[in-house]
């Protein structure tokens, strides 16, 4: 989440006019994260997210999340639920900009999980496929390794400016991943975004999934790899073994996975890793002037591909035989 775009008091009451929230108490920022501008809004109805789509979310696929995320809901999965106006239509606009409300979840997100965190993602995580499955809109995965190299040539040559080598290695891993990524393997639809800032627990207990604007319909196991990339390293690139058994078999307690998913474990995290380098890279070298936001580090990514480059099979990731 971030703010790109600023919102007038007369905007925002022009839009709110729409919808029976009640009275506006208060409306902030939030400056977490770097795709869309967000606002938290307190009103005498209650607290709700207002979200700006921005950057790399295209208007056309707005029907597709906001669908889902009712999809979602009505299936028991706790995640923000769309507002619709009284004209029944949960997709506005707002400074020229395609605009929604969203419900706001209880809970926060952690910064240092531990392995009973880990399994509750894992469990989530394959509950949102099972609830999923039925959901009847399709929309491919436009970060997937098709679009790798092309997200490499927005950083313009810019990259061993980022860090020393950093072309170099980014071309070996494209090389690698374009001439062996898995085909076929179980799929529907995944969240591909689901890190630490993007789930909420009170206490030890997960309350929450939030921002679908990556949600797509991939490999489940490619989803697994994301959540396995985010939360189980720390930032130097270490890899914390009992954080992924946890949540491999949190995930398992809910869907086993099939051999070739066990099979191309090892490449689909190397695809994670590399797709979050590349657009934190882009990112990085492309931040809007005044905008509030702070980009996150693509040498995070960087460090993990050290470990995946060397790693050959899910037992590296610390699923049990």
């Amino acid at each position: 989440m971030a703010v790109y775009t600023e919102v007038s008091d007369a905007a925002l009451a022009e839009f709110l006019a729409a919808y029976d929230i009640g009275t506006l108490l208060s409306c902030k920022g939030i400056a977490e994260g770097v795709e869309n501008s967000n606002f938290f809004l307190h009103t005498t109805g209650g607290s709700f997210i207002l979200t700006l789509y921005e950057k790399r979310v295209r208007e056309e696929d707005l029907p597709f999340f906001v669908g889902l995320m009712d999809h979602l809901a009505k299936a028991g999965l706790a995640c923000p639920q769309p507002i619709r106006d009284r004209g029944g239509t949960a997709l506005g606009r707002l400074c020229g900009r395609p605009a929604a409300l969203v419900s706001f979840l209880e809970g926060v997100s952690l910064s240092s999980p531990g392995p009973e965190h880990c399994r509750e993602v894992g469990v989530a995580l394959a509950r949102l496929h099972a609830a999923g499955r039925d959901f009847p809109m399709v929309r491919a995965n436009n970060l997937s390794v098709a679009s790798w190299r092309p997200l490499f040539e927005q950083a313009g040559g810019q990259a061993d400016s980022v860090a020393p080598g950093l072309t170099e290695r980014t071309l070996a891993d494209l090389a690698v991943l374009e001439a062996g990524w898995p085909q076929g393997l179980p799929g529907g639809v995944i969240h591909a975004d689901l890190f630490t800032d993007n789930v909420f627990f009170i206490g030890d207990d997960l309350s929450g999934l939030i921002d679908f604007y990556f949600a797509c319909t991939d490999a489940f196991a490619y989803d697994l790899a994301v959540c396995l990339n985010a939360w189980c390293f720390d930032a130097l690139g270490a890899f914390h073994r009992e954080m992924a058994t946890a949540m491999i078999a949190g995930y398992e307690s809910e869907r086993p996975l099939e051999p070739a998913e066990v099979e191309a474990l090892p490449i689909l995290c190397r695809g994670a890793a590399l797709r979050f380098m590349l657009t934190r890279l882009v990112d990085w070298l492309n931040v809007p002037p005044g905008a509030l936001v702070r980009p996150k580090d693509p040498l995070e990514y960087d460090r993990r591909l050290t470990f995946h480059r060397r790693a050959r099979s899910a037992a590296d990731y610390g699923r049990a035989a």
